[in-house]
């Protein structure tokens, strides 16, 4: 039950208060006493005081100090007669919520009391998920017992508490992001907003205004002044994700922000002082590339102060049993399943011997595919279709013996269902470009798929 307590001197107020806050379904109590009730807001958590600003002894800004130092969560709504609206807005930049004027409005209390408690409940929320994503990007939760892993994990522990640039390399798919991510969460800035950059992505007629903004008037369809993405990563971490696309035009720029700290919105005359961190992570060689004269060298220097290799999978292969699991319980939800599949021998063994050229992302895909395969049953061998020819020749004869007799059971209906599935997957399951690509109409490619109960995984 929501706790409110009412501090004022006039018996007439806390009467009042009192019986229009308890119909309401508050529990209330009430206090003529500033002392007692800073003792009772610190011996009784309130999720809201009343206080009124004029009263003996110590008056309301004094004890809005004092109770906000000892309980930071409690909101506080200040009273106000006549006289006092100067001292009540001033009380609003000592993190009052708001104020309310005598003689009390019945219907302006509940009001004011119920947008009061929807902040708090806002507010509550966020430092919720925010616990939820900092555990969520927790070095110990990243899947990875293996020498190649566990250097990484050193790595990001030791760069996370400072501020140095770090440059993450690493073929596509190997988690970069991920570990980007890990070091934000890790790091001081975490409370700050993490900012992603896909230098990919962004025309590059438009990534210098995307990254610094712009004024108004300053090209042709700016009809209004914006703020780039560097402006908006202020107090966080500003993530360029492969950045070897990045413009020749920007680099140039960047390197500046890199150097001086300091950026210069497109079309404007004012600088601005920057305040992030910078990761960038690339899948390509930039030191070779600064080489070739396709990338600046000077702002390849200054992005790699602190360099972190990310590993291929088929340099970490005893981590998969342990991300199968992982992507099996991330994904046997959304795939309908009641409960986790176990995983056969000759399933595992096949994943492992693999050498994963899309790495971990493309061991996440086709467990998604196996889980969608399997139905309700547990994940055996001739689930996982992996690769171009998506099968990997027996490893014994007992093997041999088990996919022939595999391949004799297996009904034209599951053909259907690996056609389909391995169409949607292809084409990033757009069910137009699906039934495109395998020259149908989109109706009966739908009605196939509503055959074999094929929906879309959730993300």
């Amino acid at each position: 039950m929501t706790k409110i307590l009412v501090l004022d001197d006039e018996d007439i107020v806390l009467k009042a208060s009192r019986r229009v806050l308890e119909a309401e379904g508050y529990a209330v109590e009430t206090t003529t006493s500033p002392e007692n009730a800073l003792s009772v807001i610190e011996s009784s958590s309130m999720d809201i005081v009343l206080s009124d600003l004029r009263m003996p002894g110590m008056d309301g800004l004094e004890f809005l100090k004092k109770a906000r130092e000892i309980s930071p969560e409690t909101e506080v709504i200040i009273i106000t007669g006549q006289g006092t609206i100067k001292s009540a807005v001033e009380a609003l930049k000592f993190g009052a919520y708001d104020f309310i004027e005598k003689p009390l409005n019945p219907d302006q209390l509940k009001s004011l009391v119920a947008r009061c408690l929807e902040r708090k409940h806002l507010l509550s929320e966020n430092r919720e998920l925010k616990k939820e994503v900092r555990a969520l990007y927790n070095l110990e939760n990243i899947i990875g017992r293996s020498a190649p892993m566990q250097e990484v994990f050193g790595l990001v522990a030791k760069v996370s508490r400072l501020d140095t640039t770090v440059l993450i390399e690493g073929q596509s798919g190997t988690g970069k992001e991920l570990v980007a991510r890990a070091i934000h969460y890790n790091s001081p800035r975490r409370d700050g907003p993490f900012v992603v950059i896909d230098c990919v992505t962004i025309p590059e007629n438009l990534m210098e205004s995307e990254l610094f903004g712009h004024v108004k008037g300053s090209f042709t369809g700016a009809g209004a002044t914006e703020k780039g993405l560097v402006e908006l990563a202020r107090g966080g971490t500003l993530f360029f994700d492969e950045i070897g696309n990045l413009p020749e035009t920007v680099q140039v720029k960047l390197l500046r922000l890199l150097q001086e700290k300091e950026f210069r919105p497109v079309g404007s005359r004012q600088i601005f002082k920057a305040d992030s961190r910078i990761i960038a992570a690339t899948n390509a060689n930039l030191q070779q590339m600064a080489a070739e004269g396709k990338f600046r060298e000077d702002l390849y220097y200054r992005l790699n102060v602190f360099p972190v290799k990310m590993p291929p999978l088929s340099q970490r292969k005893e981590d998969i049993p342990a991300l199968v699991r992982h992507f099996i319980k991330k994904h046997s939800a959304a795939s309908g399943r009641r409960k986790l599949p176990d995983v056969s021998v000759e399933a595992m063994s096949r994943l492992v011997r693999y050498d994963w050229p899309g790495n971990v992302r493309e061991l996440e895909n086709t467990i998604q595919r196996a889980l969608i395969m399997a139905g309700e049953q547990n994940i055996d061998v001739n689930h996982v279709l992996i690769g171009d020819e998506r099968r990997l020749a027996p490893a014994s004869v007992e093997e041999l013996k088990q996919r022939k007799k595999e391949a004799r059971a297996k009904s034209a209906g599951e053909l259907e269902k690996s056609f389909l599935i391995d169409l949607l997957t292809r084409n990033g399951w757009n069910v137009t470009r699906a039934a495109a690509d395998a020259g149908m109409e989109r109706t009966n490619f739908h009605a196939m798929m509503k055959k074999h109960r094929i929906k879309r995984p959730e993300k």
